[in-house]
């Protein structure tokens, strides 16, 4: 069975997002600094870049794909990754808004699923083949993923940067067990990989 895997960039405080997301700053204040590595320092962070997108699919909050909000996004709304997004596989886009499956340009089909995490891991599953899943964010959909067990690669890139609130991704996610397994880093990032075997009592 294929793994399922988990990228999210943080910062130092713990936040994947700064505070007061909004539809014209979905990372929140000064959520962007977070990214500076993967834009900046790409050559040399090439292989965690790589890492990211060698999913055979992709699992996503509704804010990741339409940014923050309650309700039902406009039917015309194509999402925030342009007419073709860097996923170029599956991405199954949990949401209680279904609509019908959004093709891209590139191999980017979203999927919108309202049936729970475990029915949308089961059609990533499926998709991925023998590929690995990966859990693509938000920091809700990833604290989801991780209270249930249902992660067993979690992949930090901690962002030497302070963002003092917004969207912390630990928070509520009980006493998990994490063992580190490899560190790298440039002056942007430091990429720190665990295998999880979840929550302990």
């Amino acid at each position: 069975m294929s793994r399922v895997t988990c990228d999210l960039t943080v910062s130092l405080d713990g936040f994947v997002a700064g505070p007061h997301q909004s539809l014209q700053m979905p990372l929140g204040e000064r959520g962007e600094t977070l990214h500076r590595w993967q834009f900046e320092e790409r050559e040399a962070n090439a292989a965690q870049v790589e890492g990211i997108l060698a999913a055979g699919a992709f699992i996503m909050g509704r804010n990741m794909f339409a940014g923050p909000g309650p309700g039902p996004w406009d039917a015309e709304w194509r999402g925030w990754w342009d007419e073709e997004p860097p996923y170029r596989a599956p991405v199954y886009v949990l949401t209680h808004h279904v609509r019908e499956p959004l093709e891209m340009q590139g191999g980017t089909t979203f999927h919108f699923i309202n049936d729970g995490i475990e029915a949308a891991l089961a059609l990533a599953r499926n998709a991925a083949g023998a590929k690995d899943v990966a859990i693509a964010g938000g920091a809700s959909t990833a604290r989801q993923f991780l209270s249930a067990g249902l992660i067993d690669e979690l992949r930090l890139h901690i962002a030497p940067v302070i963002l003092g609130g917004g969207e912390r991704l630990l928070d509520g996610v009980g006493n998990l067990e994490l063992e580190p397994t490899s560190v790298s880093g440039t002056g942007l990032v430091t990429h720190v990989t665990y295998s999880v075997g979840g929550v302990k009592e």
